[in-house]
């Protein structure tokens, strides 16, 4: 068992080291061109993230927009991702020849004041529009952000990650032995950017996303609160010239009122507004394919609403 796993990962890590050289050897838009067109090929080969990202879009806005809208964006979901990822391979070729070639800025007087004011802080993104070239271009910039994220479960796979993200001039903490390392970058000055968008096995509360509660981490509230710094949010976005615009949000900053299990819902809550207004400007650039409302209070909805996966329906919420 042990040898044949070991054979998968190897084959898996060959895999992608071939097409990391690959695409970072063709010029970027003919990279573009064959990562949409594998995308699309995807999205209609992969029935079952094909069914979660129509579920899920029907459930956030199903009052809002027509199953027509609907299947149109997640459709242009997977597009979106076969183009954002090929500018992710490509993040050495960008640094290379100057990032900001194709990313312009927005708001980050945010982001330079909680810099300036030299106690480190906490950045707030979300698995939205390209999150690896955006931490990429913060470091490079002057920040030397440190970025929470989880391990692979290949072990080779995960050091080309860390090995990618470092050279990219940002540290990557691994989630799960995250807590020691995140309050050393603090203390030093450093941000910390945490991902909060999905639903993992990390301590949460449940909290609203677009109408459903949602299993949210606590990790930047309970943070915040016992660092006392504030968190800035911050997306990134693909524009139809195929360039990024890159914006900064206002703090939220904790809270304390004495009632701390209170006040890390009230600041979580926060934290996922702003997640949901980064999606609803450019749906189409989440992941609506990731299963963000598995749990919820009580698991009561777990199994009979992804037991019907097979045939999506137009929901709100349950």
């Amino acid at each position: 068992m042990k040898l044949k796993k070991s054979i998968r990962h190897n084959i898996a890590y060959f895999t992608v080291v071939s097409v990391f050289a690959f695409f970072r050897v063709i010029p970027r838009r003919t990279g573009i061109f064959l990562g949409r067109a594998f995308a699309l090929v995807f999205y209609v080969l992969a029935k079952e993230h094909r069914e979660n990202a129509i579920r899920h879009l029907t459930m956030a806005f199903g009052d809002e927009k027509s199953e027509k809208e609907i299947r149109r964006i997640a459709r242009g979901v997977f597009f979106h991702f076969g183009t954002t990822g090929v500018d992710a391979i490509r993040i050495p070729i960008h640094i290379k020849n100057g990032i900001d070639r194709y990313i312009t800025t927005k708001n980050l007087h945010h982001l330079e004041k909680a810099y300036n004011d030299e106690k480190g802080f906490l950045l707030l993104t979300g698995h939205f529009g390209n999150w690896e070239l955006m931490g990429a271009w913060v470091a490079q910039k002057k920040f030397q952000p440190h970025v929470v994220g989880a391990a692979l479960s290949n072990p080779r796979l995960n050091k080309l990650m860390v090995d990618t993200r470092n050279a990219a001039g940002y540290i990557n903490i691994e989630r799960g032995n995250a807590t020691r390392g995140i309050i050393k970058a603090i203390k030093d000055g450093f941000p910390v950017a945490l991902l909060i968008d999905q639903d993992t096995r990390a301590k949460g509360v449940f909290v609203d996303f677009f109408g459903t509660k949602a299993h949210t981490p606590i990790g930047p509230a309970a943070l915040a609160g016992l660092l006392d710094v504030p968190l800035i949010p911050m997306a990134m976005h693909l524009k139809k010239d195929l360039t990024y615009e890159i914006e900064s949000f206002e703090p939220i900053y904790y809270i304390d009122t004495g009632d701390k299990g209170k006040d890390i819902i009230t600041f979580t809550q926060k934290c996922s507004d702003v997640c949901e207004q980064m999606i609803r400007r450019h749906p189409e650039q989440w992941v609506w394919m990731h299963r963000r409302w598995k749990k919820q209070p009580g698991d009561a909805l777990k199994k009979s609403f992804y037991l019907s996966s097979r045939q999506p329906v137009r929901q709100s919420g349950d």
